[in-house]
């Protein structure tokens, strides 16, 4: 099928032209339709296959010219990396319309984001936390919301953004159309989906939690952070291939520790990104991979969700993520647009359970690959890895203190308390050097 065979408007078509697209993915095609039927839709697809334009497309198809200045789309994303990038994607959908999009999240002046929704919107892309302030703030009105769509949906739920969906979708209007997709719908996932719709299908374009066909997965078993640290360092030195890569932490902490490490040896080749980063580091260390400026990237799980980096060639898992779709999401930042992409796990001996609950959620065994002969192992610990390690509840770093001796100083006579009471009589034969005699 191609685009042209879809219900899609000229001014989507001409779009489409220009970013050179002509073929629907198999999860564009499969919900179109339906979206446009007025269904309420539950959409699953593996990463890099399409999704933000599988829901665009008929959301923009179905948009009406309204004079009123209220939004009618809402869309409702984890990370303010993904509300960047589906704006980007909307603006590339809308050159021919007229469309206003505007995109909020926290982290950044709420009174710019405040203002351009003022001046008139249509369409709100925004991470849950930003979209109730503007709520509650009554500056983002919902009376004319058509449509509701939450990206990532089982990413939502697991970071824990239940309460404010709930609060938000309590200013949405009853009568709407919800749109839900992600890579990964665990049971649990469709269970609190029931809490929103009730009626609505479900569209699968590949079975949840099944291994991109595109990707080579394979595993290395190595204990902890020093040797994994110097068998990244040994691939990345010896494999030129390795030109693009992403390598996945458990933590920001490790994420630090594994940054440090890596600038030895690669220097301004390496960026780093995770949660506690200011909103401008985060985007500049995305746009300096993107460019390939960084040839490695570290980040947390924060990435991992619908950043759209092209030509990803490897995605390295230093640790194991502790939730099994979440492996799903990580690989699936490389092997995009059918190009052929690389998957390597780093796995300790404490992580082979995580290992296994990963393979039986895919359906299929990880390969183990023989560590390099000229691999320096050690079993000297870092202490983030050691267990009696606590992490300090203020990490900042504490003014040193210096005694500077005593704070405290001789009085001056005038300044000195005493009860000792003067006459009236007195002072005055004091002034005037004579008998002074009170006048009766």
């Amino acid at each position: 099928m191609t685009f042209q065979e879809l219900n899609l408007n000229k001014s989507l078509l001409n779009s489409l032209d220009d970013l050179g697209l002509s073929n629907p993915t198999s999860i564009q095609e499969k919900v179109f339709s339906p979206i446009m039927a007025g269904n309420d839709i539950v959409g699953v697809a593996q990463t890099g296959t399409g999704k933000t334009f599988a829901y665009l497309l008929p959301s923009l198809r179905m948009w009406k010219y309204s004079k009123s200045p209220l939004a009618q789309v809402l869309i409702m994303v984890p990370t303010r990396e993904l509300v960047a990038q589906v704006v980007e994607e909307a603006q590339k959908l809308t050159t021919y319309m007229n469309v206003e999009i505007v995109g909020v999240y926290g982290g950044a002046n709420i009174r710019p984001q405040v203002d351009s929704i003022l001046n008139g919107v249509d369409v709100v892309v925004g991470t849950p936390g930003r979209l109730l302030d503007l709520m509650l703030k009554g500056a983002l009105k919902t009376k004319n919301i058509k449509r509701l769509i939450i990206d990532e949906v089982d990413e939502m739920l697991h970071q824990g953004f239940r309460t404010q969906l709930n609060n938000i979708i309590e200013f949405l209007p009853e009568k709407r159309q919800n749109l839900m997709f992600s890579a990964t719908m665990p049971e649990e996932v469709e269970q609190i989906i029931n809490n929103y719709t009730s009626y609505y299908t479900k569209i699968e374009a590949a079975p949840s939690g099944a291994p991109l066909e595109n990707i080579n997965q394979s595993a290395f078993e190595v204990d902890n952070f020093n040797s994994k640290a110097n068998l990244l360092d040994l691939l990345l030195h010896e494999n030129e291939s390795m030109s693009k890569v992403l390598v996945f932490v458990s933590s920001r902490r490790f994420a630090e520790a594994l940054y440090e490490r890596m600038t030895i040896s690669f220097e301004e080749k390496v960026g780093v990104i995770h949660s506690y980063k200011s909103q401008n580091n985060r985007f500049a260390a995305v746009q300096s991979f993107e460019s390939s400026e960084h040839r490695v990237l570290i980040a947390t799980d924060v990435i991992a969700r619908g950043i759209d980096i092209s030509h990803v060639t490897h995605v390295i898992n230093f640790d194991l993520p502790e939730v099994p779709e979440k492996y799903i999401h990580r690989i699936g930042r490389t092997g995009r647009a059918e190009r052929k992409g690389i998957a390597i796990s780093f796995i300790s001996s404490e992580e082979s359970q995580l290992k296994e609950r990963i393979e039986k959620l895919m359906g299929l065994v990880l390969p183990l690959i023989q560590l390099p002969e000229n691999l320096v192992l050690t079993e000297e610990l870092i202490d983030l890895e050691k267990p009696d390690f606590i992490v300090p509840f203020n990490n900042h770093k504490v003014k040193e203190y210096k005694p500077t001796g005593d704070a405290f100083h001789e009085k001056l006579d005038k300044n000195k308390k005493v009860n000792n009471k003067v006459r009236h009589e007195t002072k005055m034969q004091k002034k005037y050097g004579k008998q002074y005699r009170k006048r009766r």
